[in-house]
């Protein structure tokens, strides 16, 4: 091991994550041939509904009970970068806000204050599967943005730079720049929003043959690789089984290699908060005070309330890309 690899760890089913963030999701899911209701056309009787991690058949319908997803749930504290390879998400939430976006999107969400939100997984292919690919990151917010005004944005795929840094690599630039290719600018309130941070969360594609060294940071920086597709990949000329996170020094030059198969990494990247953090399931402060407080608070408010008619909305049956901001404005994708 060389000195830039400073620690490696087995992926589970909640990786490890270094501070500012909070927890790194990684959800595939194969589902069936949609019913013409949004949800996969097979049985539904053996499964747990309303908590169904069982992986039954290679999905789960986690806590939805027709459309596989997470109906509303709320928030404090941090923020969510929901970043799609594969399938959709309808989002709603408490504020009125509303969207759905698919393949190569992403979705940033600033909790802040509060906010209650739903995030369903529609199936539209009735005659074929309905792949699911998704990346789910918390990152946290400093004490003194969290409680910032809630706020969500979309990254949608044509504004996020794809960069082909070495023969055979491409890399997908979701936060952080890479060489001339910048992100869309993140939401107000994120430690991401600092170019001093170093936020940086990037998709790495490496085909068989290729190589990268990836560019330096400065000290204090966390970065964090995940090596979650590939069984013959290499890091500094250490082989990496599929799997397999690896922290390591930014500083250092880090050369990823793929092999015989073909290598997915996500890698993410910050300079630390350093704050002390207390958290209760979605709820994310600095002191338990504060999460008392965030949970009386809900129970009272319910963070404004939820304005839609089900707890797990969906919108419609046309696969197609839009948002809807709670400030009345509407976007779609470039060039749609």
């Amino acid at each position: 091991m060389t000195n830039a690899i400073l620690e490696t760890f087995p992926l589970s089913s909640g990786w490890l994550t270094l501070d500012p963030f909070l927890m790194c999701a990684h959800h595939v899911d194969a589902y069936p041939a949609a019913n013409g209701r949004l949800g996969p056309d097979a049985p539904l009787d053996d499964r747990p509904i309303g908590g169904d991690f069982s992986g039954a058949g290679g999905w789960n319908m986690y806590h939805g009970s027709t459309v596989p997803g997470f109906p509303q749930h709320p928030h404090r504290g941090f923020e969510t970068i929901t970043y799609l390879r594969s399938g959709w998400c309808d989002h709603a939430d408490s504020l009125g806000g509303e969207a759905r976006f698919g393949p190569g999107d992403a979705q940033w969400l600033t909790a802040g204050s509060g906010i209650v939100h739903s995030e369903m997984f529609p199936l539209f292919d009735t005659n074929g599967p309905n792949p699911l690919h998704l990346f789910q990151i918390w990152l946290n917010l400093p004490a003194a943005n969290k409680m910032a005004e809630p706020n969500f944005s979309l990254l949608w795929s044509g504004d996020t730079p794809t960069v082909n840094p070495a023969d055979g690599v491409t890399v997908t630039t979701v936060a952080g720049q890479l060489g001339d290719a910048t992100p869309p600018s993140p939401p107000p309130a994120s430690w991401a929003t600092s170019p001093d941070n170093h936020v940086a969360v990037w998709h790495l594609t490496l085909e068989p043959g290729s190589a990268w060294t990836l560019p330096t940071a400065p000290t204090g920086v966390n970065r964090t690789l995940y090596f979650y597709a590939g069984t013959t990949g290499s890091l500094n000329g250490q082989v990496i089984a599929e799997n397999t996170g690896a922290r390591v020094d930014p500083t250092q030059a880090n050369t990823i290699a793929a092999n015989e198969t073909r290598n997915e990494v996500l890698l993410l990247q910050a300079r630390p908060i350093g704050e002390p953090v207390a958290q209760n399931g979605p709820f994310v402060m600095n002191e338990q005070a504060e999460i008392d407080e965030a949970m009386t608070e809900f129970r009272t408010t319910r963070f404004g309330g939820w304005p839609w008619a089900q707890g797990d909305p969906s919108h419609g049956p046309e696969a197609k890309r839009f948002a809807h901001f709670p400030d009345g404005s509407t976007q779609t994708p470039p060039g749609k």
